[in-house]
């Protein structure tokens, strides 16, 4: 069975797109067979990002590590039971497709609640929460007074998540391993940075999420999303020697990936 890898926030601009990409293309490096699924049907960040790096390697004649993106199979709802859902069809189909042939299947979420966003933390084994170094980001996890210093309560987003997990206790499922990425973190130590750094530390530990280092503020991001590129490719593609910022954020990716705990992996770049 192919481990599933979540990838939500239903807040858009937390870096969910970018995540997934460097996890999947990581892990394709690392020599695991990994297949993904684009659930933002309208936006297709994660699919977009996938066919710029096919047509990238089409005109450079590169081979670089590749993942196995589909979309999700149309289904004709004649077919549907009684009761059945469209969308959790056209999912479980999906995931049908890619797991006899892949280790791990990653499932990038819309930033926003859908009914497929849903259903997918349900299959997660591994979720992970990218969350911007924000009040605004976290409100979707927890409340907090106007200080920002006491948790008052959980949000819309965590309490998805808790239905989730009881979802998959229902079924006899194993735990969600839940990890909230600090995103876009400034390199400066503020008050505010230092506010977050101890109300996340504090709700992880009464609803049950692991913390892990996310990526800083970098161009280098955005800059490589038109030839489909992730940090892991830039030797591959002719450049020899790496600027301190691509060399620290290399070193992020690493750090995140060896946080994520994911079976069988072993971080060797």
């Amino acid at each position: 069975m192919a481990h599933i890898i979540v990838v939500g926030n239903e807040k858009g601009g937390a870096g969910k797109s970018t995540v997934s990409m460097h996890v999947a293309s990581a892990l394709a490096r690392l020599g695991h067979r990994i297949g993904c699924l684009d659930l933002d049907l309208r936006q297709r960040s994660l699919g977009r990002y996938m066919e710029n790096r096919q047509a990238y390697m089409a005109k450079s004649g590169l081979d670089l590590p590749q993942v196995n993106c589909i979309d999700l199979p149309e289904i004709d709802t004649a077919d549907l039971k009684p009761g059945e859902n469209i969308f959790d069809v056209r999912l479980s189909a999906a995931v049908g497709l890619l797991e006899a042939d892949n280790d791990f299947i990653l499932i990038d979420c819309p930033g926003s609640h859908t009914r497929l966003s849903q259903v997918a933390h349900s299959l997660a084994d591994t979720l992970i929460t990218p969350l911007n170094d924000s009040f605004v980001d976290f409100d979707l996890l927890a409340r907090t007074d106007e200080q920002g210093e006491k948790i008052l309560g959980p949000s819309v987003y965590s309490e998805m998540v808790w239905n989730a997990r009881q979802l998959r206790a229902q079924a006899g499922l194993k735990p969600i391993d839940w990890i909230v990425i600090r995103n876009r973190l400034g390199t400066q130590r503020m008050v505010n940075k230092q506010k977050m750094e101890r109300v996340v530390k504090a709700l992880s530990s009464r609803i049950g999420f692991r913390v892990a280092p996310g990526f800083s503020e970098r161009v280098v991001f955005r800059e490589l999303f038109p030839r489909g590129l992730t940090l892991l490719d830039l030797r591959d593609v002719g450049v020899k020697q790496l600027n301190i910022s691509n060399i620290a954020a290399r070193q992020e990716l690493r750090d995140m990936i060896k946080a994520l705990r994911l079976p069988g992996v072993e971080v060797t770049f």
